[in-house]
């Protein structure tokens, strides 16, 4: 059987790690750990589990029922009718987004045709777990497969990529030359790995990104064989769960990274600067500002780094953890808006193009999709968590089979989860954007505190350590605006509960040209058909 946890929801009740200890065991005091593919033998203590999630996180494989019937009559226009009935939706990504589209789908009633195109030949899987439960080697990299909540009776077009979208015959081209007409299509192509810059050292046998199955693989057979040292390059989420591993694992690590502290463009450097203190408690070579210049071999194995501190470190495997890169090169000349920065659509996850019409057929979804989000002043951003895949491709899937008078906003709160050396952590909000933090509630020192967010007066966002249960009342203040800095009789901290800067990294928003609003793209590459133009061809 397949399971998995909505860690972002998941408050820690313990409730599934009394009824399934084979399963599910806590760390700490609230943060969950799972087997994604337990033995069927283990199915009836696992229900119970999920039956007794006090907020209903856990998911396992038929646990929700399509609906088969026809949909009742009168509710939509015939058009739409006919669209749920007969229609043809392609999803291009076999990824999280896309799968819980295509529940979403039948869940509604859509009885249709439904084809899924993925590039990886393998059925979507959770990706948390492969800096996590893979590497710690409680699970597999091939245990990862999402659940099958429901029958998505769908076309699986696996291995295969998109190469290109024509929106004049409404056809999705595929890499074996195959097309496939479509009503309407969602895209959730997501993002790949940013490799190492250098193509020779990335090649490199022990130098690895960590995206895939394929990579979690490799990378946790070669800390198997005990390197004499893990080199970890960058210090965001993914970096920072890989110098948690290693640590675990009792495998020599350094984080070097060009930011002053971890985590610096997520939390900030205040937060930043409590997660140096417990990676150089529990024992890791943290270099901040400081870049990798180079990677050496020997026969084509790493050997050595060479930092721009002036030091060489012999190492045997580098994590090269920079990033993601948006997968969306396949849209290239299908005029829709999009770019680098991801595919920009409405909150109804309606995808613009280049001139910032919004299309009717042409959907998208989770770390692709580039939306205005309310919390960072209805800029256009795009998510990378797994929450929002998500609750984004819900909307998408409901919108793409509704009538306009019943569409759905897409406006969730967004909110992550980590889990490093032992702490949990999570968020709400939007902490980028903040200009100010205070610590509200719990001790630093005891590493159990909550920090709130503030932004221009308001609360935006909040980071719990250890005391994620009480985040849910931070998301009600971010929701209504509240007041930043809480009121006295709102914090609970041992700490000094003054509000002092953020201290982000300077955040530029494509947004001073009305064209790169939409695409994302430089100014000197608009693709918008300005009115002016369009008005002096029409009058030649």
């Amino acid at each position: 059987m397949r399971v998995v946890v909505d860690l972002t929801r998941c408050q820690g009740y313990a409730q599934c790690a009394f009824l399934a200890p084979e399963v599910f065991h806590m760390v700490g005091d609230e943060a969950l750990m799972f087997d994604p593919a337990p033995d069927d033998s283990l199915r009836k203590q696992v229900l119970r589990a999920a039956a007794a999630c006090p907020v209903q996180a856990l998911q396992v494989d038929m646990s929700i029922s399509p609906r088969r019937e026809a949909p009742p009559a009168g509710t939509a226009s015939p058009k739409t009718e006919e669209l749920k009935r007969n229609g043809r939706i392609v999803i291009v990504g076999a990824s999280l987004a896309g799968l819980r589209a295509a529940e979403m789908l039948r869940s509604e009633g859509f009885t249709g045709t439904l084809t899924m195109v993925g590039d990886e030949p393998h059925d979507p899987y959770d990706r948390p777990p492969l800096s996590k439960q893979v590497q710690t080697g409680w699970v597999t990299s091939a245990d990862t497969a999402l659940p099958r909540r429901c029958d998505v009776d769908a076309e699986w077009r696996l291995g295969t990529a998109a190469t290109g979208l024509d929106r004049q015959r409404n056809v999705v081209q595929l890499a074996d030359g195959a097309e496939l007409e479509f009503d309407r299509v969602l895209i959730s192509t997501g993002v790949r790995a940013r490799p190492w810059p250098v193509a020779h050292e990335a090649e490199l046998d022990g130098v690895f990104t960590l995206r895939t199955r394929e990579d979690a693989a490799g990378l946790r057979e070669k800390l198997m064989a005990k390197p004499r040292r893990v080199l970890v390059i960058g210090a965001g989420f993914t970096g920072s769960e890989m110098a948690s591993v290693c640590v675990e694992l009792g495998v020599p690590v350094t984080v070097a990274q060009s930011g002053p502290v971890p985590l610096y463009g997520a939390l900030g450097a205040v937060i930043g600067r409590i997660s140096a203190e417990i990676m150089r408690e529990r024992g890791v070579d943290l270099r901040n500002d400081t870049r990798v210049t180079s990677l050496e071999g020997d026969g084509g194995r790493l050997r050595r780094a060479h930092l721009s501190d002036g030091t060489v470190l012999d190492v045997d495997v580098a994590v090269v953890a920079l990033g993601g890169i948006r997968n969306v090169e396949w849209l290239q000349g299908s005029g829709l808006a999009v770019g680098e920065w991801g595919l920009a659509c409405d909150t109804g996850c309606r995808a613009f193009d280049a001139n910032a019409l919004v299309t009717d057929d042409v959907f998208v979804a989770g770390d692709v999709a580039r939306q205005r989000q309310p919390m960072f002043n209805y800029q256009y951003v795009t998510l990378e968590h797994w929450s929002n895949s998500v609750t984004q491709a819900e909307v998408a899937a409901h919108n793409m089979i509704s009538a306009e008078s019943d569409r759905w906003p897409h406006l969730a709160v967004p909110a992550f989860w980590s889990l490093q050396f032992g702490n949990n952590i999570k968020s709400v909000g939007a902490p980028p954007i903040a200009d100010q933090i205070a610590v509200t509630q719990g001790s630093v020192a005891d590493r159990r505190f909550i920090a709130a967010y503030g932004y221009h007066g308001r609360v935006v966002g909040a980071v719990s350590f250890n005391l994620g249960r009480r985040l849910d009342y931070y998301a009600g203040l971010i929701e209504q605006a509240a007041p930043f800095p809480l009121g006295p009789e709102l914090t609970n901290s041992a700490d000094d509960p003054s509000a002092v800067p953020a201290e982000f990294p300077e955040r530029t928003f494509p947004g001073y040209d009305a064209t790169v609003v939409v695409t994302g793209q430089d100014p000197s590459e608009r693709r918008a058909t300005l009115v002016h133009a369009t008005l002096a061809r029409r009058n030649r």
